[in-house]
């Protein structure tokens, strides 16, 4: 049996009642749905699957060898449906020569040189990438050369949200929420002096209990 090209980048949508798979542009990820195929043996069983629920008995037990004979046959039905989705869908894609890949033609295929734009990109779309590019960083160092912190006072320790109330807070010395001063108070140790960590226990230096 002959081998089925195009079958890189596709999504298999099959189910019980028949087969349809996605195909998808390897470059850009869009792509076309095949046409559904009914599956001639999911068809009947599901038919029989129906009646059977109505009258029961001997219906019941043709619908489930229905659906074991469509298990059996399922290799050779899939392959069948596959290659007439692969015919159907392989002229909606352009095959790269220098990569291989896949691509739709109206996104991601360069026309004038017969490749894909990953091999040979549009130049004019290229140059307006470089230039919102170029921009950008332009604009990056034009921030750079002016004070964006509105004179923040950065040499003292920050909080983003208040430590009593947990609300959030923009600067400032106490809580808008709470009115709780944003700052812990400092701590020092009772035997030697040295300032203590806000949740800290015993002084880090002598050991002394915090009180």
């Amino acid at each position: 049996m002959a081998t089925i090209q195009f079958t890189r980048n596709y999504v298999d949508r099959s189910n019980d009642t028949g087969y349809q798979f996605e195909f998808h542009c390897d470059k850009c990820g869009n792509g076309h749905m095949s046409t559904f195929q009914a599956s001639k043996l999911g068809v009947a069983s599901g038919l029989l699957r129906a009646a059977g629920s109505l009258f029961g008995g001997v219906l019941n037990q043709a619908a489930n060898a229905g659906s074991q004979m469509k298990d059996a046959l399922r290799g050779q039905a899939w392959d069948d449906a596959f290659r007439e989705a692969v015919t159907e869908c392989k002229q909606y894609f352009k095959q790269c020569t220098r990569c291989g890949k896949w691509v739709c033609p109206d996104v991601c295929w360069n026309e004038k040189r017969s490749l894909c734009e990953a091999c040979a990109p549009d130049l004019q779309e290229e140059a307006a990438s470089i230039q919102a590019h170029v921009a950008v960083d332009q604009v990056r160092e034009k921030a750079l050369q002016h004070d964006q912190t509105g004179g923040m006072d950065v040499s003292t320790a920050k909080r983003a949200s208040c430590p009593h109330c947990n609300a959030r807070v923009e600067g400032g010395k106490f809580c808008p929420e709470c009115g709780k001063p944003l700052a812990a108070a400092k701590a020092f140790c009772s035997n030697c002096g040295k300032e203590m960590a806000a949740n800290a226990k015993f002084c880090g230096d002598c050991g002394t209990p915090r009180k």
